[in-house]
């Protein structure tokens, strides 16, 4: 793509590109965000039942809960204190309408934009090739956004349940 502009369904991409990224950054820097925030604050592991990383499973899981709408947490994490409550509820918020606000400006500025005549440079999508590449960048991005901070949490709790000293 050096050198050219992105097409999708016979339209230009151009700022909609950077739209997107903001759509996929939002969710992850609410959950990161506030999960970092939960971890280190006096008041955030203040209701934890079990500290190390199983406690950051359990913040982790409740703000991804949180941002995904549902708003749901382990037992060992309690969440009914006024902290919690609140970032829970601006978690929700920006999960459901900091969500929206890209997408439907994506939608906006595609619905003005005239068609394109394919070209020989048009990168068809409805390839295997395509499916592919769709299904592998969904993939590392969500490895590299999330991998880190569950290798803290179930991977370490694994490893310092079973005393293993050694990693490899």
């Amino acid at each position: 793509m050096v050198g050219r502009t992105p097409e999708y369904l016979g339209k230009k991409w151009r700022d909609q590109v950077k739209l997107a990224a903001i759509g996929i950054l939002v969710p992850v820097i609410s959950i990161l965000g506030f999960t970092a925030w939960g971890v280190v604050s006096t008041w955030g592991t203040a209701t934890l039942n079990n500290s190390g990383p199983h406690g950051l499973s359990e913040v982790l899981y409740a703000f991804s809960s949180a941002t995904g709408n549902n708003g749901s947490a382990f037992a060992g994490l309690g969440t009914n204190v006024p902290w919690y409550n609140t970032l829970m509820a601006i978690a929700m918020l920006v999960g459901r309408f900091m969500i929206i606000v890209p997408v439907l400006a994506i939608a906006g500025q595609l619905a003005s934009k005239k068609l394109v005549a394919e070209g020989a440079g048009s990168f068809p999508v409805s390839g295997v090739t395509f499916t592919v590449l769709l299904i592998g960048t969904v993939l590392i991005i969500g490895a590299l956004m999330f991998l880190p901070v569950l290798a803290l949490g179930p991977v370490l709790e694994h490893f310092l349940m079973t005393h293993s000293t050694q990693l490899f």
